[in-house]
């Protein structure tokens, strides 16, 4: 519900409470699923908002990026990215001269194959993708919408690595279940929720806690 007002932050509070009553060998698969039920009943509800044309450039740079970065990087130190990742986040929304100068190079081709293929190696990749669009779409939902369908994409390309340990995920259907039912449910309400909220308003939330996480990822790293 939370990730369906304001475009994310649902699955890091979902994360966090996982591993009190799961394996931790189950954490990141379960957690992986459950988020792709959420993203995608989450752009299912607001279909309608969804700016398709953003889709084809994302899509061939997922694919790219999943099957480079999965193959090639997977034996690599990760350390350092999400360093990367919040600097960039902090100056894309808020120093005017970085975006401009960012913009030449931005595209969602680049978007889709680092948001993806970092994805299979390290967390919090979806804010890169809300960040441009925050930059350039004005609605809110085009923004949370848009970026389901992004999410929704990078998380599909993370079940060939699920796919390897179902014999673990069958102990714990019941739990994946109710889960993904909950989920679908959060989707539902958050969207109906968001779409009686100010424009204004809910932007500027995306934005403050886009910084926030992105301060986070900082000083995690630093630390």
């Amino acid at each position: 519900m939370v990730a369906a007002v304001v475009g994310f932050g649902g699955g890091m509070l979902l994360i966090s409470f996982l591993p009190s009553f799961l394996a931790p060998s189950l954490v990141i698969p379960i957690h992986g699923l459950v988020q792709l039920a959420s993203n995608s009943s989450r752009m299912l509800f607001s279909l309608n908002k969804v700016r398709w044309e953003l889709l084809p450039g994302f899509l061939v740079g997922s694919v790219l990026g999943a099957v480079v970065i999965g193959y090639g990087l997977s034996h690599i130190s990760m350390e350092y990215v999400p360093l990367a990742i919040g600097l960039y986040i902090l100056l894309n929304l808020w120093s005017k001269h970085f975006s401009s100068a960012i913009s030449k190079y931005e595209s969602f081709y680049l978007i889709g194959f680092l948001q993806t293929g970092l994805g299979l190696v390290v967390g919090a990749t979806g804010p890169l993708g809300l960040s441009v669009l925050t930059k350039i779409l004005a609605s809110k939902d085009e923004i949370i919408a848009t970026s389901s369908l992004f999410m929704t994409i990078s998380h599909f390309a993370k079940i060939p690595v699920y796919l390897v340990i179902t014999t673990s995920l069958l102990s714990e259907l019941s739990v994946i279940g109710f889960m993904v039912a909950g989920a679908v449910i959060g989707s539902y309400l958050g969207t109906k929720l968001r779409l009686k909220a100010k424009n204004e308003l809910v932007v500027k939330v995306i934005k403050v806690l886009l910084s926030l996480l992105a301060v986070q990822m900082i000083v995690g790293v630093a630390l």
